[in-house]
């Protein structure tokens, strides 16, 4: 098994959660995505493999958020997920991806994660 986490190494919960995956011995590539923001197309997938509308993967108690005047349209996926690479601070982490079978959960609790790995 392999996966994939969208990582903040300044979050706490991100970092448990990495923390978990290493301790479950499984195979994971880190995606640091606010140095490398993930494009809105990725966004837009990681929401379905989530279960979830774009506007679910917003950190609506980010200032980035409160203070934004160029925000879209919140029920729009599309123009909202390609607001979201721009301004990354904002996507909600961790989020965690079975590579194979496309899984996802969101590391909050970190322990979500063991959904996917065990």
């Amino acid at each position: 098994m392999a996966v994939t986490i969208y990582h903040n190494p300044r979050c706490s919960k991100s970092r448990q959660t990495l923390h978990l995956l290493a301790e479950s011995g499984v195979s994971h590539t880190v995606v640091l995505y606010l140095d490398e923001p993930p494009e809105a197309r990725i966004i837009v997938s990681l929401a379905r493999k989530l279960g979830l509308a774009v506007s679910d993967l917003l950190r609506r108690g980010e200032s980035a958020f409160k203070e934004a005047n160029d925000l879209p349209d919140l029920t729009d996926d599309v123009r909202l997920a390609e607001w979201l690479a721009s301004h990354p601070i904002v996507l909600e982490r961790p989020i965690v991806v079975d590579d194979e079978s496309g899984k996802a959960v969101i590391g909050r609790p970190p322990e979500n994660v063991l959904q996917l790995v065990s």
